[in-house]
């Protein structure tokens, strides 16, 4: 059996979820402080949530591909991105961006505004109330964002197979294996590609439950 496809998924899905991690909470962060436009900023954020894949991936062929212009630049420094792993990063980041950012932005959202009113009297920054206060208080909702996230682009599927494609040992990740098994009618082979994926994605969610059930004995103890 061939596990190119575990590795190369577990390499793409690691690799987007720094970037999925440090996007969703710069994205939060926006957004706690936005006044104008916020809602039509929080519907641009929140809109791969709710496309379809395939139009996703539709999206990213326009934008990446080399017939635009951020396709040639990329391709100019040598960063291939189409038929290419580096396309399946790139679409996990897009589908998962919106869980880690709007499951931090609402653990960011329900920090108690006295502590930041008192900070803000005692003189600190906004910077400084953003590092000190609201991200240590929220940073378990952060934690579980970033397991959800993970999972998500794990078995990422519609925008990766447009975008990367079905390249066997480079751009075939487990969700495309199971797909390829399936067309080719090699039930047994299907059936052990999703016997994982379901380990993997069972393993996060239980996870992110003890990571919450964890912080909640601390909150209560204390």
């Amino acid at each position: 059996m061939d596990y190119s496809p575990l590795w190369i998924s577990l390499k793409v899905a690691l690799i987007a979820i720094l970037f999925t991690f440090v996007l969703g909470i710069l994205a939060a962060r926006l957004m706690l402080r936005a006044r104008k436009l916020r809602y039509i900023c929080d519907c641009i954020f929140s809109l791969p949530l709710v496309l379809p894949p395939t139009v996703v991936g539709f999206f990213l062929l326009i934008i990446f591909g080399k017939n635009s212009w951020i396709g040639q630049f990329l391709e100019q420094i040598g960063i291939p991105v189409i038929f290419h792993w580096s396309g399946a990063v790139i679409a996990s980041v897009v589908v998962s961006f919106p869980i880690m950012y709007r499951t931090t932005l609402s653990a960011m959202e329900q920090v108690d505004e006295n502590y930041i009113y008192a900070a803000r009297t005692l003189g600190m920054s906004e910077e400084a109330i953003f590092r000190k206060i609201i991200l240590p208080i929220s940073y378990p909702g952060i934690i579980a964002a970033t397991i959800l996230a993970f999972a998500r682009a794990l078995g990422e599927f519609g925008a990766t197979m447009m975008i990367a494609g079905n390249i066997p040992g480079r751009t075939r990740t487990m969700s495309i294996a199971i797909y390829t098994a399936v067309n080719a009618g090699n039930r047994e082979l299907a059936y052990t590609w999703v016997g994982i994926v379901m380990a993997i994605s069972f393993l996060s969610i239980l996870c992110m439950n003890l990571w919450n059930d964890v912080n909640a004995r601390r909150f209560q103890k204390h």
